[in-house]
């Protein structure tokens, strides 16, 4: 059986506290866009297996698709295995949900595949153990995520922008740019209840030059490179131009297709990995 694996930007990414135990809690508006990773499974006999287009990614207990199907195995007591096979599109560490993404697609098809009719509340509960962005990957779509990420309330549609993305050629780690954060320090936040209200009226305009990262900042002080992206892509035409999730992708929201086209081809002559998507 075969699915795909939805890719995210983040339009908002507020932080608004913290718990004892150390994690963030956050208040972010998610969106899913058109660039997803193909997976495939296919029911064996015993264990998990695996395979993957790209050779730098693992393809054992590290990967989250990978862990995905261990705790599904477990939950439902299901006694095969499953061959996984995922061609990897959603650049890596890249702030895009990629893992995450991948992990929800195997706990959806799983779903399907072994007939078990799990909710999609009951599977965004499993998610929920393997990663923060796991329910959101589960529900796509455009939502407000809040706490550390399993609180998601589905919004009206903001579907059918145009976005370029570009990944540069470095990856992050999103638990050291949470560590490099100083809730004290963040004097802005973004007006997260405004931006919901004009995306629900397709106000792109607002959107697109009220969006707002309170992790961009932390991961520009290593990385100057994503601020010179985001000037390009304003050059270029973007209505605005945000750092998605930890990082380090840039993405530009445009208004015209033409202008998305112009500054895709002038991104492809010095990265590799850019992107022209859509909203979904």
């Amino acid at each position: 059986m075969k699915g795909k694996a939805y890719g995210k930007i983040n339009i908002s990414l507020d932080i608004v506290g913290k718990r004892e135990d150390g994690y963030h809690l956050l208040e972010m508006i998610m969106q899913s866009i058109e660039l997803y990773d193909e997976i495939e499974i296919e029911i064996i006999k015993e264990g998990i297996e695996i395979k993957c287009d790209k050779h730098f990614i693992p393809t054992d207990r590290r990967n989250l698709a990978y862990k995905a199907a261990e705790i599904f195995i477990e939950k439902y007591n299901i006694n095969s295995g499953v061959s996984i096979n995922i061609v990897k599109n959603i650049p890596v560490a890249a702030g895009l949900a990629g893992g995450s993404s991948d992990c929800a697609a195997v706990l959806k098809i799983m779903n399907k595949l072994f007939k078990i009719n799990a909710s999609e509340e009951e599977l965004m509960s499993l998610g929920i153990t393997l990663g923060a962005d796991v329910p959101y990957c589960i529900k796509g779509g455009t939502a407000l995520c809040e706490g550390i990420g399993e609180g998601i309330t589905v919004l009206d549609s903001f579907q059918n922008h145009i976005v370029v993305l570009v990944k540069p050629p470095f990856g992050v780690s999103t638990r050291e740019v949470y560590k490099g954060f100083d809730i004290n320090k963040a004097k802005v936040h973004p007006n997260t209840k405004e931006l919901i209200s004009k995306m629900k009226v397709n106000d792109l305009y607002y959107v697109a030059n009220n969006m707002k990262n309170l992790l961009e900042n932390v991961t520009l002080r290593k990385h100057k490179s994503i601020y010179s992206i985001k000037e390009i892509m304003i050059s270029k035409g973007a209505l605005g131009s945000m750092m998605s999730g930890s990082g380090p992708t840039v993405f530009g929201l445009f208004d015209d297709m033409q202008l998305a086209q112009k500054c895709y081809d002038e991104m492809k002559k010095k990265y590799n990995d850019v992107f022209l998507t859509r909203t979904i």
